[in-house]
């Protein structure tokens, strides 16, 4: 795991000054600084600062260093003036900065040219002081910026290590890197889809907004304040953190997306297989936002964006599954080239959401979702609970609260032995709009009233009898072939069904009652 770095830095989180803070320095501003050559390589980093006069001084470096001169051994011999600046480049130092007066009046132009070739920062002071001042101040500077980073990576390094062992989700290790870095933080796939994110909610989606197109900028090092840490694991890669808009010391940057990444892969390492991957994660996080409406729809657009779901021009279509497994679901997205995401509710149900485009007959493709579903080992029961498309993806919410409420009312009919693959919100009928009224304190109060005599009966056997009695339209026949009774078994337990409910059952008007009462019951047992 190592953060992207702009330089050759012995260690990718070593702090450093740039040339130009180094030129911004109050000291140094006394000095009258010119920048005569290598402007636009301002940024680079200085590791240490060194006085030198020798023609060779390129051997004496090991890169990184801001070379300090008067340059008394060079004036006179436009060769050995020429061949200072290039052995400094070959030494890869950061910049060399010239006292005028002493050997030199104006800056040379055989050493300017030389500079403006190599791409050398070059810098001549009109008013030369002693460079100890200099060099004093600027190691002063990179031992305090050293330490305060030794400081901050043990104390980043024990905060996220505490965190894993307390069993805290890789969420809460994110928001904690989020909140030492002042920026969001993102945590892609390799292809570039996002995977959990981290920070104020109004800067993640100002990032997210764009993301392939920025994505890939700071993947190329030409985002300013994006920095990036590999994820691997035994070898392999198989993410990156992100550091998006980074505006604090850029060494201690790199140094605190080292350890989240080394955090994230240590806490998916311990997880094991039963820690849902990043992508089941993203989904889920996605998806219960959207059926829970805390968060806009429109708010939420960005991260379904950065996620791989097609959002323009689409029509989106809510889907609630029972009885199949959410990786059985992605399977038939991708057999069936689907555009979709899908995460788990709740234990036997899952969303999904297809992203369809609008020529497409979302009816024929749901359907044959449904049945290649039916299809698959383990999925032979599976019940799709379908919302209409919507074209507007601010209607998706209430799409998948309408799929979720067919999908409960569809668990609750006991008649729903064999039911369709595909049911919506008009198949539901009665048994819909009980369960959106079982939390009304009239609708409990009547249940409980209307089956008040088999509720505190000592048979636990009547209920399910009563359930199948009049789920199958009060058919005997069928009631006492599902309960594997006889036929005059079953009359002597309708009686006393009758009894203890005080109600006749072949009354239509009794019987609705009756009926209604007992789908509130199991509405709120559900």
């Amino acid at each position: 795991m190592t953060a992207t770095s702009e330089t050759s830095a012995p260690q990718p989180w070593e702090p450093a000054l740039s040339v130009r803070q180094v030129l911004d320095l109050e000291r140094v501003l006394a000095g009258q600084p010119e920048v005569v050559a290598g402007a636009h390589r301002l940024d680079r980093p200085v590791r240490w600062v060194h006085v030198a006069e020798a023609a060779d001084v390129g051997v004496m470096l090991s890169g990184g260093e801001m070379v300090l001169t008067t340059g008394v051994l060079l004036a006179g011999d436009e060769d050995k003036q020429g061949e200072y600046i290039r052995s400094l480049d070959r030494a890869e130092a950061a910049a060399v900065v010239l006292g005028l007066g002493r050997a030199f009046p104006t800056a040379p132009d055989v050493m300017r040219r030389a500079a403006e070739r190599c791409g050398l920062p070059m810098v001549v002071l009109h008013r030369p002081f002693p460079f100890a001042e200099l060099t004093e101040e600027v190691q002063s500077r990179l031992l305090r910026r050293k330490f305060a980073a030794v400081s901050l990576s043990e104390a980043v390094r024990t905060e996220l290590t505490g965190l894993i062992t307390a069993g805290a989700p890789a969420q809460r290790l994110l928001d904690e890197v989020a909140r030492h870095g002042g920026c969001p933080v993102v945590v892609t796939n390799l292809a570039h889809r996002v995977l959990a994110t981290a920070g104020e909610r109004a800067a993640v989606d100002d990032v997210l907004r764009d993301w392939d197109r920025i994505a890939r900028q700071a993947g190329a090092g030409s985002a300013d304040g994006w920095i990036r840490a590999e994820l691997s694991c035994r070898g392999e890669r198989w993410g990156r953190l992100v550091l998006c808009g980074h505006r604090g010391d850029r060494a201690a940057g790199r140094l605190l997306a080292d350890r989240a990444a080394e955090a994230l892969v240590l806490h998916r390492m311990l997880g094991g297989q039963s820690t849902p991957t990043w992508e089941e994660q993203s989904a889920h996080g996605l998806l219960t936002d959207l059926v829970d409406g805390a968060v806009p729809a429109r708010q939420l657009l960005p991260r379904a964006r950065a996620a791989g779901l097609p959002v323009n021009r689409r029509a989106f279509v809510p889907l609630v599954v029972r009885d199949a497994a959410p990786g059985r679901l992605d399977r038939v997205l991708r057999v069936l080239g689907l555009p979709g995401i899908v995460a788990r509710l709740t234990d036997g149900t899952a969303a999904v959401l297809l992203s369809l485009a609008p020529d497409q007959d979302a009816r024929a493709l749901t359907a044959h979702f449904a049945t290649r579903l039916r299809s698959e080992p383990d999925s032979s029961r599976a019940v799709v609970a379908a919302a209409d498309a919507r074209a507007d993806w601010t209607a998706v919410p209430a799409g998948l609260r309408e799929a979720q409420h067919v999908a409960d009312a569809v668990a609750d009919s006991a008649a729903a032995l064999d039911p369709p693959p595909v049911v919506r919100l008009r198949d539901v009928h009665l048994r819909g709009l009980v369960r959106l009224l079982r939390d009304d304190p009239h609708v409990q109060s009547f249940a409980e009233r209307e089956l008040d005599g088999l509720l505190r009966g000592a048979d636990p056997d009547l209920l399910p009898v009563l359930r199948t009695y009049l789920a199958t339209g009060r058919n005997k026949s069928r009631t006492a072939q599902l309960h594997h009774v006889s036929r005059p078994a079953l009359y002597r337990r309708l009686e006393a069904i009758q009894g203890r409910l005080g109600v006749d059952l072949d009354d239509f008007e009794q019987a609705a009652s009756v009926h209604i009462a007992l789908l509130a019951h199991d509405a709120q047992q559900g």
